[in-house]
Parts: C-alpha cells; structure tokens; sequence
C-alpha cells in the first residue's frame, strides 16, 4: 500500500486517542475521508471502529466499516485556523486501522487513489521518483534482527563502516521485546558477538524481552562506524549488470527517504526483498520429495510432498496473561469466535502458528495476522466463561507476526536435510550446529477437528552438522550476501538452521567475508574461489 498505518491494539480497551497537529494553507470548509478497512466484514460489529476528532470536534460518521482497504467519508468541518489538531479516537480496542487522512474542499471521492494509489500518494506529498539524500557506506545490511546484528558487528569490529536498516523501533526480529521468541542453536566460532544480542531462555512471550533488549540495542549502538537506521523501511533496490547499485528506504513515520549506496549489500531481511527487488533467484514453498530426495516415510506428506507446493512453517503471534485479585470482563466477541470455535486458552507458545497453502507468508502477512488475533481473541473469551479464569486478564499480545519461512534466496549451494543426515564436512563450512531438525505442520492437516491455527513439531534428532559459506551469497546478483532464514536451503534444509542463533552465525560469517571483500576489492564468490584460507582464518580469530 506504499505506507505503514496506524492500528489501536487495545487487547479489547480503547486506546488513548492517536494525535497531530498540522498547518493548514488555507481555512474554509474541508470533507474528511480516512483509508481505512473493517477488518473482520460480517454479521456483526466492526471490531476496528473508530472517530475522527478535528480541533476538539468529533465528525459525524463512525469508520473502520467498509470491508477491504478503502476510503470512507468522515464528514466536513470548518478549519477556522492555520494549526489543526487532529485526533483518533478508538471506539473498541480492537485493532482499528487508519492509513491516511485526506480533506479536500470537494466531497469527490480520491478514487484516482483507488487506480494508482503509489502515484497518487507520491503525487500529493510532492515527492521526486529519486531520495534526495544518498549515503554511502562499505556494507549496508537491511533487516535488524539477530543475523543482520551479527554482520554489522563482525563488519564493524574489521573497520568497515556500516548501514543497518530495520524497520522497527527495536531491533532484533523475532528475539525483540515486540515479538518475544528466545534465542535457540549454538554460537558456533562467534559466541563473543552472539552473546552481545542473544537473549536468556525465558518462556517465549515473556516480558523479560525488554532487558536483553536494552541490551542488544545498546551494544549494536556502541560501535561507531554502524550506522544504525531504526523505524527505516526498505522498499526498493535496484540492479544493473547483476549488481546492485543502490537501497532504497523510507522513514515509516516521518516518510522521509534516503538511497543507500555500497559495494556490497546483505539481505537479513527473512523475506529476502532486496535479493527479490534486485532479480536474484530465489525459491518459496515445499519442494517435491524427489526434488532433492528428502523424503521421510514415517511422516509423509507432512514432511515432505510428492508434488511441490505453497506450504511452508507458519507464522506465530505470541501473548501473555496476568492474573489479579480483581474479575475482569471480557466480551463475547461473534467475529472472533468463527475462528475459535470451542477453542479455550489463557496463553499463547510457539505452536499458535498459522499457515495454509493458498496463503502467501510474504504477501498475505496482514491476513495471517488478523486470522491469529481472532483466534487469541476468540480463545481467550471462550475461556473466559469458565469461573476459573475469571480474574485473569491480558497483558499482552503481539501485534506482529513471528515468521519462520518465505523466501529462500538461492546462492552457490542449495543446503538440504541431506546434508544434516550425512554430516557433509564442506570445506568452506562457515556455521555449524546441533540443534535438531524441526519442522512444522498444521494439526487440522492430521486431524480436521483440530483448529486451524494450531501447529504441531516434527523432530529429527541429529549430531552436529555445517553450513556451506557457498549459502550465504547470491547466485546470481554478484554483490548480494543473505544471512538468517532467507539464505540458500530447501524447505527441510530449513528445519535445523532456522533458528536465531543459528542465523546469527549466518550474519556474523558475512559481515567477516565482507571485510575480506573489502581488503581485496573481491566479491562474495571471490572469497571462496581466491580468499578462502585467509577467510577461514579470521573466522578462527573471531573465538
């Protein structure tokens, strides 16, 4: 939609009111319109509705109502000044959504916005087709969880100077406070820098997030040649001759834009979008299980399918309760107990998971989100009515999505599960592991009765097995690393690796070949083909 909005996750109590204040060129007689969507269309109430509030004066229409993205008509008001404060005011707590406000003197409305909302939207801020701020660094990494940490500290402590661009206030992904997955594997030849941005094993959902979140922040900011890019979106990148010349990104409140530049990039994105933006070749789903002979029996089509397919680990949303001296109320909710069902909970782990073939983790993330916070919802209402649960409450639920898998960039080296089974000792072996394979499935796929949007684990116990550095650059886009869940590996290649210490091993092997990059002016390729030893070296130092 080319923009982030604003949602009011308010766990079922409206939140305090969303505020700003504008200038006006000129006053006179405005009509409103929001772009915003009911989220849950149906035979009941619109969970996400909500007010406008202009200069202290509510308009007259209540929004959140139309099904889909839309605009929808909030009424006129009369600006009588140049500064106008404007307010949203939350009328459920659950979940309403506003992407732009648009007053105009005509009540037409912007349905060009409709046809062409980029261009529409670029056209009424004034923005040029190019950022008009460029940086140049040596290394720009895009995406700040533990593996993208990882390659800025490892590039940073080689003397290279470093862009990290997140698009969250926090980093870490999916170890960060706002998610809440603690950090599983092993450190491998990194532990010095893994132990910077780890976290401890505390109960996933746990709000003791928060203190190896201070911590990871603090050390990733106290290296001064990384540039850290907190609430900074990528959103394009762009190629010539299999070389990517330029990142573009996007402030996600203020909007302003800045292009990156640098002689090689690392794509930590999970989803693998700048190796996407640029062309790189990339793969998504469940291979065949005769595509690299990954086949397991025992477990069949939940494993692994004769045919290829769009499945893929789903995506979790975590959440907590807090239990009080007090009762506490929560609502019937109709448009949250079609997903539920009978289902009751109080909590939330990892196996709340969501993902169904004809759904896209990458494309369809907004749905498989919503999906899980009607069943939390849901589940927890159910619960609700039973005396036992009566003085619990929420206290938390994440309004992000945990993902495990989408695309998978592919490089010199496709990782599979046989190269766990056989213990494959590569000779450019840059990460190693323990950890055994797992694999997800969703448990109505076994069972129908079961609801949708719980997953089960299948595990494959195993000894140590390595990871090829040959995974972590691209095929085909010549200055391309990739390190975290996005690097090259087949579905149950993925199994094992997957996990953030793992990934973090990814980022920091990366961030080393990088500074060998940049000693000798090489690619990601050339470190394998003309600089191994001396890589493998450094890699050894790093312990």
């Amino acid at each position: 939609m080319g923009s982030p909005y604003l949602m009011a996750h308010g766990m079922g109590i409206p939140v305090t009111n969303a505020s700003t204040r504008i200038a006006f060129n000129e006053k006179g007689m405005y009509h409103v319109w929001a772009r915003t969507k009911n989220w849950v269309p149906g035979n009941w109430d619109a969970p996400g509705q909500f007010k406008i509030i202009v200069n202290g004066k509510a308009l007259k229409k209540t929004l959140g109502v139309t099904t889909g993205w839309s605009w929808e008509y909030a009424g006129k008001v009369k600006i009588k000044s140049n500064d106008v404060d404007i307010q949203l005011s939350d009328l459920t707590g659950f979940n309403g959504r506003c992407d732009a406000l648009y007053f105009s003197t005509s009540k037409k409305i912007p349905s060009d916005a409709e046809t062409n909302l980029d261009a529409w939207r670029k056209a009424k801020l004034g923005e040029t087709i190019a950022p008009k701020e460029q940086k140049a660094y040596d290394l720009v990494i895009t995406g700040g969880g533990l593996a993208g940490c990882a390659a800025a500290i490892a590039a940073a402590e080689q003397g290279l100077k470093v862009a990290l661009i997140h698009d969250r206030p926090v980093l870490g992904g999916n170890a960060s406070e706002e998610i809440r997955v603690h950090t599983l594997g092993i450190y491998g030849k990194y532990e010095r820098i893994l132990k910077m941005i780890d976290t401890k094993h505390y109960p996933n959902g746990s709000f003791e997030a928060r203190y190896d979140q201070e911590k990871r922040d603090r050390n990733v900011k106290s290296f001064k040649n990384i540039d850290l890019f907190l609430d900074w979106r990528a959103y394009d990148a762009v190629a010539h001759n299999n070389t990517i010349k330029h990142v573009d990104a996007r402030h996600t409140a203020t909007g302003e834009r800045i292009r990156f530049t640098a002689p090689r990039f690392v794509d930590s994105t999970g989803d693998g979008w700048i190796g996407f933006w640029a062309g790189a070749e990339f793969s998504y789903g469940r291979e065949s299980a005769s595509t690299y002979g990954e086949a397991w029996d025992e477990w069949g089509e939940l494993w692994s399918p004769e045919e290829a397919d769009n499945f893929v680990m789903g995506s979790s949303v975590l959440w907590q309760n807090e239990k009080t001296n007090e009762v506490h109320a929560f609502p019937q909710l109709p448009w949250a107990s079609s997903i539920a069902k009978d289902h009751k909970a109080i909590a939330g782990e990892w196996y709340w998971e969501f993902s169904r073939n004809d759904l896209h983790q990458i494309h369809d993330a907004e749905e498989i989100r919503d999906h899980m916070l009607r069943a939390i919802f849901g589940s927890f209402s159910n619960a609700k009515k039973l005396e036992e649960n009566k003085n619990y409450k929420l206290q938390w639920v994440s309004y992000l999505v945990g993902k495990r898998e989408s695309r998978r960039l592919i490089g010199d080296y496709i990782y599979t599960f046989n190269d766990v089974k056989t213990h494959t000792k590569f000779k450019d072996a840059v990460v190693e592991e323990v950890r055994e394979v797992d694999v997800h499935y969703q448990r109505n796929l076994k069972d129908s009765k079961e609801p949708d949007f719980l997953s089960e684990a299948i595990f494959y116990e195993t000894e140590k097995y390595y990871i090829p550095y040959r995974s972590l650059y691209s095929k085909n886009i010549d200055n391309l690393f990739m390190a975290g869940r996005n690097f090259s590996c087949s579905h149950i290649g993925l199994g094992g690796p997957r996990v953030m210490l793992t990934t973090g091993q990814m980022g920091a092997a990366v961030g080393l070949a990088a500074a060998i990059c940049n000693k000798h002016n090489a690619t990601p390729r050339e470190v394998y083909t003309m600089h191994l030893e001396e890589y493998l070296d450094l890699i050894e130092k790093q312990q």
